[in-house]
């Protein structure tokens, strides 16, 4: 048995992976969800007034905001599943500080379970980088569709 100040590397990397991996299934979910509607937006012609632009891009926000909520939920559970909290509330705090990188020093967990932290945090900033890409692209295809820019055609 590894003394109590050492840390594993074996189960934080197996719990963290498949964390993660269920963390890229929402939001391929919320992506999927952005694009349909999207989509749904354009074929109808309705871009180009500013208010119904607006309201699209709003909505995408917060539905990629609800998606990094439930991710984050999923943290806490795993951070709940792993013993390191009792109470889902605290776990739910630590995890939405580690997942936006904020971090907060008050919190510290077990070295067994210390490697979650780092992963969570790069997770977060890669689910960060795809919503970011995604309200981008959303953007960019509303501004397309206002100046009637063709776009092109798909390999």
């Amino acid at each position: 048995m590894a003394p109590a100040n050492q840390v594993s590397v074996t189960g934080p990397l197996l719990v963290g992976v498949a964390t993660t991996f269920f963390t890229i299934i929402v939001h391929a979910l919320v992506l999927y969800t952005i694009i349909e509607a999207v989509r749904r937006y354009l074929s109808r012609g309705r871009a180009g007034v500013f208010l119904r632009d607006l309201t699209l891009v709003m909505s995408t926000i917060l539905l990629a905001l609800a998606g990094h909520f439930v991710e984050i939920a999923l943290w806490a559970l795993s951070f709940v599943l792993c013993g390191e909290f009792s109470h889902f509330a605290g776990a739910l705090y630590y995890s939405a500080a580690t997942y936006t990188t904020v971090g907060d020093g008050t919190i510290v967990i077990s070295a067994r379970w210390r490697l979650l932290g780092p992963l969570e945090a790069a997770d977060g900033m890669l689910m960060f980088g795809v919503t970011t890409a995604m309200i981008f692209a959303v953007i960019q295809r509303l501004v397309q569709a206002k100046l009637g820019v063709q776009r092109d055609p798909p390999i």
